[in-house]
């Protein structure tokens, strides 16, 4: 898999040296990178914006039978 960045590089030769990887995954992620020019960070994709939901009209009040019967009396 080759290097996205600088930054990735810097940190892979970092852990090259601290022994938490083999000279061999380093030199293969080098090899797969080749000559590119790498941007210094690379920054993750943004979140997307959930759009609101459509508020939907609001219902008529109406009275309860209740109501209702106690009004015609």
């Amino acid at each position: 898999m080759p290097f996205k960045s600088q930054a990735q590089r810097r940190k892979f030769a970092q852990l090259l040296v601290e022994g938490k990887i083999s000279n061999e995954t380093f030199e293969e992620w080098n090899r797969e990178t080749g000559a590119k020019r790498l941007p210094d960070h690379v920054r993750g994709k943004k979140k997307s914006v959930k759009k609101p939901a459509a508020k939907t009209p609001a219902r008529k009040r109406t009275r309860s039978k209740s109501a209702a019967r106690a009004r015609k009396r």
